[in-house]
């Protein structure tokens, strides 16, 4: 049967080394999986199990140019994150679903977010926001080879602003792959962003957001 209009494509992510694209199908995002962030947002680290929440994959954009400033906000922060993207179903073995690795921003409506959290109300207008889920070119795994004490960093106007290593993550990539795999079925296209460091703030527009994560691609904006 026609359909009655057309939908926009799948969002892509360039591979390096490829000649083909990433097509992201879920964006799966980890709440306060760094101590030192989690006590900034006023809570305790919970070591007990991880949780979620999720983006739409319509609100992916790529790490180039310019990312939008977006409505109802007069707090929009940056969140630098190390996505984890997968390439085949997750099983016994999670990280030999991983296909690559790619800095990644979780941009927040800090104002939004706070109201849903003050009313015990879901996070959605907070979080899931159209184009706030900004994540660069993909590192094939094999290239950028095990986690381990990589450092996470980002500048805003080139003054650091956040700033760990992939040592520090409360939970660890594996078992976030395990924990989130017995709730969906995890395959490939899914992307599973795993927490921010400390020093999440707000942006303003015309400013530069660069991150990196040792052995992925760096990236580099500007809020429009």
């Amino acid at each position: 049967m026609k359909a009655l209009f057309d939908l926009p494509p799948w969002p892509t992510l360039p591979v390096e080394g490829r000649e083909e694209v990433y097509p992201v199908r879920r964006v799966f995002c980890v709440g306060r999986n760094y101590a030192e962030h989690a006590r900034e947002m006023g809570h305790e680290p919970d070591r007990a199990a991880p949780f979620f929440f999720l983006k739409s994959a319509a609100h992916v954009v790529r790490a180039e140019g310019t990312i939008p400033y977006p409505s109802g906000t007069e707090d929009y922060h940056h969140e630098m994150e190390l996505a984890v993207l997968l390439g085949a179903p997750v099983g016994d073995e999670p990280m030999a679903a991983v296909m690559g690795y790619a800095c990644a921003l979780d941009m927040t409506r800090r104002d939004r977010q706070q109201e849903g959290k003050d009313a015990r109300r879901p996070w959605d207008l907070g979080k899931d926001v159209e184009g706030s889920a900004v994540i660069g070119a993909v590192t094939p795994a094999a290239a950028f080879g095990a986690l381990g004490d990589q450092r996470i960093e980002m500048t805003l106007d080139g003054a650091v602003r956040q700033t760990a290593t992939l040592a520090d993550l409360i939970h660890p990539v594996p078992d976030l792959l395990r924990h989130l795999g017995g709730y969906y079925a995890l395959g490939p296209g899914d992307v599973v962003l795993t927490g921010t460091p400390a020093g999440v703030g707000p942006v303003a527009r015309g400013q530069v957001i660069e991150g990196r994560v040792d052995g992925c691609v760096p990236i580099r904006v500007t809020v429009a």
